[in-house]
């Protein structure tokens, strides 16, 4: 069970998420990024236990770092350094690796995704979509086992959302990730649609996601025609 500020978000939700692949839709407020933070070791739930690759998430919570990577909806509540080498290299740092290899890792990281050019950018020159890259590359550095994305598309351009998606798919981690972009997890093994805290569908991808998208569409039809013109 997790509740905040007195609103009950999950209770009795059971889930065994095992899929390379695994997207998470539904309205906002449905619960999607307070999974993602359970399941990252950043909210605790009241009663009942997170075990992420054997490790509870509360009583081992140092230990989640290295087996799950976090990227939040947005880039600068993640960024903490001032240019894409140091980003980058910064998670390596993190897990013990002396600040110079760190930085000489990165640099040799980015180069071999054809981004060396990178190296010395001050993060306040990048744009939303590349900021988004350098968080994803800063997890990735790390081989984290599950990659856990919030939103990662919000607020990109249609091109920056297919360089991301590129730069996701190309990964060998496990991927659990939300979205309001259905296309992005149709063809996904599995995907949960959550409805206030609830799963109300779980199933192969491009299933739920037209399940979805038909509610959506009956909930829309559904609404008094009047709703957009003021006065009523």
């Amino acid at each position: 069970m997790l509740e905040r500020g007195g609103q009950l978000l999950f209770d009795k939700l059971t889930l065994r998420l095992h899929e390379p692949r695994i997207g998470l839709i539904g309205d906002n407020g449905a619960g999607k990024s307070s999974l993602l933070r359970l399941i990252a070791g950043l909210e605790q739930p009241q009663s009942g236990t997170v075990r992420v690759h054997g490790l509870d998430a509360r009583r081992e919570r140092a230990a989640l770092p290295r087996q799950v990577g976090l990227m939040f909806q947005n880039p600068d509540d993640q960024i903490i350094c001032p240019t894409v080498e140091e980003e980058v290299g910064f998670t390596l740092s993190a897990q013990g690796v002396p600040r110079r290899q760190a930085r000489q890792q990165a640099r040799d990281f980015l180069q071999a995704r054809g981004l060396g050019h990178w190296s010395e950018r001050a993060i306040a020159e990048l744009s939303q979509g590349q900021r988004q890259q350098v968080c994803l590359l800063a997890l990735q550095i790390g081989r984290p086992a599950t990659l856990l994305l919030d939103e990662p598309f919000a607020s990109l351009d249609l091109p920056s959302q297919y360089r991301l998606s590129h730069q996701i798919l190309a990964g060998a981690q496990q991927l659990v990730f939300s979205t309001h972009v259905l296309d992005q997890v149709r063809g996904f093994e599995r995907v949960l649609w959550l409805d206030r805290g609830r799963v109300r569908e779980d199933g192969p991808g491009h299933e739920v996601c037209d399940a979805y998208r038909a509610d959506v569409q009956r909930r829309a039809d559904a609404m008094p025609a009047c709703m957009d013109a003021l006065p009523c």
